[in-house]
């Protein structure tokens, strides 16, 4: 097998989570370059284009999207280019809110909103916006009402622009309990880990200062059903669904909700599972190749 894992070429020096893979895959004898994925590359060259450390598509997604179609002609790309179209942008939310998954309750924002009467009419003391199309935290804020005038100008500035935003109550469990993610390769669940912010934060990436540790999803029975269903709405929408992380917020500290869907260049955390983990991506990706 000769393999391509996509990444950027300002990639931090820091992010040695993949070296994992990259040990496992020389290992087993196996080709595999790393490479930027707006790099000139004859990509046909390559079996399979796995996406991986893509982390700067967010400034430049048409130039990504159009990249990838390039790349899916050219060669087998996974998560596939259909996979990748459906998750950019987080109106997937919708699609899964209306097959009975559990999201945060959930206001979109496609131009000229008042905020103060969004905040009245749900009855929300502290909100929380964050970009349709986004990763890492960026341009996303928390606020009380007594913040809304300033916000109110930070959003008008962003609308203006072209952004579209959600607007969510703001779930301030995130600062103590984190945010829950299950790791899946193929149909196999991989390891789960909770990400904690540092105090008072709620960015719960590494970017960010922020702590994560290995976790016993049998501790979670409602995280490990709610993933389950759904892989299952995944699985009759996509074929070749290789990479799924699933994020989930604690409402009240208690009940599960899907915060995002990650099927295009999430952090795998390896480093908890660093055998396994590995072992379990090997696996499914040979699986598919052979299907």
């Amino acid at each position: 097998m000769r393999l391509a894992l996509l990444t950027c070429s300002t990639l931090p020096d820091w992010e040695q989570d993949d070296r994992f893979l990259h040990d496992l895959l020389t290992q087993k004898g196996i080709q595999w370059s790393l490479i930027p994925w707006d790099a000139a590359e004859d990509w046909s060259k390559y079996d399979v284009v796995l996406i991986r450390t893509t982390w700067d598509y967010v400034e430049r997604v048409k130039d990504f999207e159009a990249s990838l179609r390039q790349i899916a002609v050219q060669s087998r790309l996974l998560n596939p280019f259909e996979v990748v179209q459906w998750n950019l942008r987080k109106t997937y939310l919708q699609v899964l809110s209306e097959r009975g998954i559990p999201i945060a309750p959930t206001v979109w924002i496609d131009g000229c909103v008042d905020l103060s009467a969004i905040m009245s009419e749900k009855q929300w003391t502290r909100g929380f916006l964050k970009p349709v199309v986004g990763a890492s935290a960026s341009d996303t804020k928390r606020f009380g009402v007594q913040d809304i005038p300033e916000v109110q100008r930070w959003l008008d500035v962003r609308v203006q622009e072209g952004t579209q935003f959600i607007c969510q109550p703001y779930i301030d469990s995130v600062e103590t309990q984190g945010e829950i993610s299950t790791i899946i390769f193929g149909d196999t669940l991989s390891h789960s880990v909770q990400k904690i912010p540092v105090p008072g934060d709620y960015r719960v990436q590494d970017d960010y200062g922020a702590s994560d540790f290995v976790l016993d999803i049998e501790a979670y029975p409602q995280v490990a059903e709610i993933s389950n269903r759904v892989m299952e709405i995944l699985s009759e929408l996509f074929e070749d669904l290789l990479v799924v992380r699933l994020d989930f917020l604690l409402i009240d500290g208690v009940t599960p909700v899907i915060n995002e869907v990650e099927l295009i260049e999430p952090s795998l955390f390896f480093r908890h599972a660093p055998m396994r983990g590995p072992e379990i991506l090997l696996q499914q990706l040979c699986s598919l190749i052979q299907s």
